[in-house]
């Protein structure tokens, strides 16, 4: 039986587990009620590109041995569990965190355009967004990804790619890449 492809994002905002076995469990949950399939039917782990140990590294999951897109992000009290095609990445962060991030990790241009720590955190939570997407995460210097919050656009490596930027409540930010598929938010 195959999976129909999954058109959209969907992005289930929770309060943490109280440790991270809680997390792949609701990240089970969200695969299922995404596709439509009791839980039973869904798998989940981690696997590291370049190490191969399943004890970290990026999220996968597979619904009747088809692959489903999916990205996890965890801030002081809640993770994000996204949901979709192949390929996505998000990042959940709390606005009061960034703002004492280090300045080396934006651009020249996003600091011009981005004077407020709202909008610093914003571009901050659109790079890991990308650079999970990308599959390298931080591996990448963030300062690598150009972020225009105005556009809904950032670039990496040259390739421009739509972001969805969300402000799900005070001093939440989130951030989804999913190639330009809608996204919608829960929770």
């Amino acid at each position: 039986m195959g999976l129909p492809l999954l058109q959209s994002v969907v992005v289930t905002l929770r309060a943490s587990g109280p440790h991270r076995a809680a997390d792949r469990e609701a990240l089970l949950a969200a695969v299922a009620s995404a596709t439509g399939v009791d839980v039973a039917a869904a798998r989940a782990g981690r696997v590291c590109p370049h190490c191969a140990a399943t004890d970290h590294g990026r999220p996968w999951a597979e619904v009747d041995g088809s692959a489903v897109g999916v990205s996890l992000a965890r801030t002081t009290g809640l993770v994000a569990l996204a949901v979709g095609p192949p390929g996505i990445g998000v990042d959940l962060e709390r606005v009061s965190r960034v703002a004492a991030a280090p300045l080396d990790a934006f651009t020249p241009g996003e600091l011009a355009r981005s004077g407020d720590a709202t909008a610093r955190a914003a571009c901050w939570a659109v790079k890991e967004a990308v650079l999970k997407r990308d599959g390298r995460g931080l591996r990448v210097d963030p300062s690598r990804v150009e972020v225009d919050l105005v556009r809904g656009a950032a670039t990496l490596d040259g390739a421009e790619q739509s972001v969805t930027v969300v402000f799900p409540g005070e001093d939440l930010v989130l951030a989804v890449a999913a190639g330009g598929s809608p996204v919608s938010v829960r929770g």
